[in-house]
């Protein structure tokens, strides 16, 4: 009965630690998710005391919608262009700064880390006076090089508007990935180097044999992550480009925003079934994450 009562007391405790953080995610992310998913049954302009409801023809229109249609296209495309680049660029750096070969390591880590902890919308400011196509030093260097003509606006022209800012996005969030890969490089024991060493093996066969194999558990939950980040991009491409030219960059999350908020009658109702729709693609990608670090746990 002693330990029958200790173990009840200890649950009480537990419980009330966990109250606070309880009460909060209830507030702030089920409750949100739970209304959003209501309010897009609902036609409704956010402004009104309560709007029509409307079942699933919000739904009905979104997938007549070509703007919405483009925006899922948008998307992708960007997942598409920046999750390789941040995945293999971030692991480039990584094993460079891994190296005991390597000087100022912890200086080039800081430096690496720091776009991670500068707010999107800071970098979107400053990037848009770097690629401005006038006087920005970027079209100055290409340019004297030739590889572009003077006064390309890499930011506002259709072909290369969602590129340009997958390379800004890449930049500002390497140095999370960065930080996945050196602490997974830091997990191989130094023996397996050594021995590779000793029996004659070069920097891309110790690479191949040794850190690859070792890798794979972690480059798969990475990957994941990476895909998952690569969906929200909103204050970024918000700052660089508003979702234009033609909505070339028009990602969902600035399609649900505009619905919302800025169009010259809001859809509130419609952006909620947009939001619902991006969530439900979220869930899956986290779903496919759960799975492959359950199966990586297990092997």
């Amino acid at each position: 009965m002693i330990i029958g009562g200790k173990k009840h007391h200890e649950v009480l405790w537990i419980a009330l630690f966990l109250l606070p953080n309880t009460l909060l995610y209830t507030i702030y992310t089920i409750a949100p998710a739970v209304m959003t998913a209501i309010y897009s049954l609902f036609d409704w302009n956010g402004f009104q005391a309560s709007g029509t409801f409307y079942g699933i023809r919000n739904y009905i229109e979104l997938f007549h919608d070509n703007v919405f249609f483009q925006s899922l296209k948008a998307t992708f495309l960007f997942m598409l262009v920046v999750v390789p680049l941040r995945f293999l660029i971030s692991l480039g750096f990584g094993l460079l700064l891994n190296s005991s070969a390597c000087k100022f390591r912890s200086f080039f880590r800081t430096l690496l880390f720091l776009p991670v902890v500068t707010t999107g919308a800071i970098i979107g400011t400053i990037m848009i006076m770097i690629f401005d196509p006038s006087h920005g030093p970027v079209n100055i260097v290409l340019g004297k090089l030739g590889v572009l003509e003077s006064g390309t606006n890499l930011l506002g022209s259709f072909d290369t508007a969602l590129y340009t800012s997958g390379v800004i996005w890449t930049w500002k969030w390497m140095g999370m990935s960065l930080i996945y890969w050196i602490a997974s490089l830091q997990s191989i024991p130094s023996e397996l180097y050594e021995a590779a060493k000793i029996d004659g093996a070069s920097v891309f066969q110790q690479f191949f044999m040794v850190t690859a194999p070792l890798l794979k558990q972690f480059a798969a939950i990475i990957f994941v992550l990476t895909v998952s980040d690569s969906l929200r991009v909103f204050d970024l491409m918000l700052t660089l480009t508003n979702g234009g030219p033609f909505y070339s960059t028009e990602t969902i999350e600035l399609f649900i925003y505009h619905m919302a908020f800025t169009d010259r009658v809001p859809r509130l109702g419609y952006a909620s079934a947009a939001a619902t729709i991006f969530a439900l693609i979220f869930c899956v990608i986290a779903i496919f994450q759960s799975l492959i670090k359950r199966s990586r746990e297990e092997a």
